[in-house]
């Protein structure tokens, strides 16, 4: 299995997981341009892909989907509700139906090598869903856009190999920072997003000896920075009664303007 974040963050999330024969991306939110670009660089291209599994419907997660799907007719697989939200979006309501492909949260299916479950998730979308991939007893999870977690969320993502998870924001550079208040209540609720420290915690709960590799992703550009997410994940693990340490796995930050480099395992 190769895990590759080509982008993350609000202004556009692509990631792409795949082996020899199966090649996957989860969400499509930067231009076809850049999708390709980075498929380039793991010696791929838009074509060779065998789905697209979109999370929801918000613009750094579908903001090229349009072009991708109609120019290469690649089928998509999302949830109802996300499926609907797509359709009323006016430059995306002609994408051709036969297109879409209905999934369900708790409800697994097969995609050419891989099994890919998803996972119901809080976030202000229409039905949100992260995704677990699974190939040859090996596993990768993909969880952003995260307002909370609770003993569901940690379940459906324990014993991964390779786990991305949301480290969004730093609460008090949110608090003080330029947003509006009404911005600030919604990135901070339930449906919000996942902060630096609730992300550790997360982790935190989710280390074992199968880890191998953790990407912190949808950093925000204005309210986080990478070196203040990465220490707040870290001092969160560290300061666990966790049998684990920090060393014991490698981490990466997933960044908005360049991929990352592929993790093989």
């Amino acid at each position: 299995m190769r895990f590759c974040n080509i982008a993350s963050g609000s202004s556009g999330n692509c990631t792409y997981i795949g082996d020899d024969d199966t090649h996957l991306i989860i969400d499509a939110g930067i231009s076809g341009k850049r999708i390709e670009a980075g498929l380039n660089d793991l010696e791929l291209t838009t074509p060779d892909i065998t789905g697209v599994l979109i999370t929801h419907e918000h613009t750094d997660h579908i903001g090229g989907l349009g072009v991708i799907a109609r120019k290469y007719g690649l089928p998509i697989y999302a949830t109802e509700g996300t499926i609907a939200a797509i359709h009323d979006m006016p430059r995306l309501s002609d994408i051709p139906d036969h297109l879409f492909h209905v999934v369900r949260a708790d409800e697994s299916f097969r995609l050419g090598d891989f099994n890919i479950s998803p996972i119901a998730i809080s976030h202000d979308a229409a039905e949100p869903v992260a995704y677990r991939i699974e190939n040859g007893g090996k596993r990768a999870a993909v969880a952003t856009d995260l307002g909370t977690y609770d003993a569901y969320i940690t379940e459906s993502l324990r014993d991964c190999d390779i786990l991305m998870l949301e480290a969004n924001h730093d609460v008090h550079m949110l608090e003080v920072g330029p947003y509006p208040y009404s911005l600030k209540r919604r990135i901070l609720g339930e449906k919000g997003h996942l902060s630096n420290d609730n992300c550790g915690r997360l982790l935190t709960s989710l280390i074992s000896d199968r880890l191998k590799h953790v990407i912190l992703g949808h950093l925000s550009k204005d309210n986080n920075m990478e070196e203040l997410a990465y220490e707040t994940v870290r001092m969160e693990v560290t300061m666990s009664d966790s049998e684990y340490h920090w060393g014991d796995f490698p981490v990466t930050i997933a960044r908005r303007d360049q991929r990352m480099e592929c993790i093989t395992v």
